[in-house]
Parts: C-alpha cells; sequence; structure tokens
C-alpha cells in the first residue's frame, strides 16, 4: 500500500494517516495481552525466589545448629561463620534488612530458629509472605 506524491521531479513513497492508525490500534492490542502476562510471570518469579531464599536459609540455620548446638542470634552470623556468603534479598520487599526472624522458645539454645518474609503482603495463593 502506501501513498506515492510528487514533489517536483522526484517521487516521494510514504503512508497514509489511516495506515499508521491501523498499525498502531494492532499493537496496542497486543500490548494488552502480554502487559499482564508478563507483571503476572514477574509475581509469580518473586514468589518462586522467596520460596528458595526461604530455603536455602533455613538450611543454613539448621547446619548452624547441627554444628555448634546453638542457633545464630541474627542472620549476619550465618555470613560470618560461612553458612551463608551474603544474606540475601527479600525479593518481595527488596531489602535484606526486612526478613523477620522467629525466636527459640527452648531457654537452653536461644537464638533464631526460623526466618520468614517481612513483607505484609500475600502471594497468588492467598496466603501472606509473613507465614511461608
Amino acid at each position: 500500500m502506501g501513498c506515492r506524491t510528487m514533489i517536483g521531479r522526484f517521487q516521494v513513497r510514504g503512508f497514509t494517516l489511516i495506515e499508521l492508525l491501523v498499525v498502531m490500534s494492532i499493537i496496542g492490542m497486543l500490548l494488552t495481552i502480554a502487559v499482564p502476562r508478563y507483571f503476572h510471570t514477574v509475581a509469580r518469579s518473586r514468589e518462586t525466589i522467596l520460596k528458595h531464599d526461604l530455603s536455602v536459609l533455613r538450611e543454613a540455620i539448621d547446619k548452624y545448629y547441627g554444628d555448634l548446638g546453638q542457633y545464630p542470634e541474627a542472620l549476619p552470623a550465618l555470613v560470618d561463620k560461612r553458612y551463608i556468603r551474603t544474606v540475601p534479598i527479600d525479593p518481595i520487599t527488596r531489602s535484606a534488612a526486612t526478613w523477620t526472624v522467629v525466636a527459640s522458645d527452648d531457654p537452653d539454645h536461644p537464638g533464631m530458629r526460623d526466618v520468614h518474609s517481612g513483607s505484609p503482603a500475600t502471594g497468588m495463593d492467598g496466603s501472606a509472605f509473613a507465614t511461608w
């Protein structure tokens, strides 16, 4: 398609306004389908990363307890003893300082026995991230 006009001795080829509007509307419709799926995929991947990070942290706490016979006082203790390289960033809150630690109930073994996300939000399954 396209439009041809003569300017002087040269022939200029271009698109009409209608053709451009049709193409823009098609692109817009495709974006309305793709963008929600993209954000859904990003949210699902953050939840997967959170589950993995919690698993790694809990395993490190268990190994710390198994090796030393006591729970770590805080997450940096796991880094100091080289059970993990760094305290991971919570993918939901995007901060390493927002992890919520659960203190041990055993008076003979004080310290933290579990860790949760510090986010007040809920996951795709409806459960709160703070309970994972």
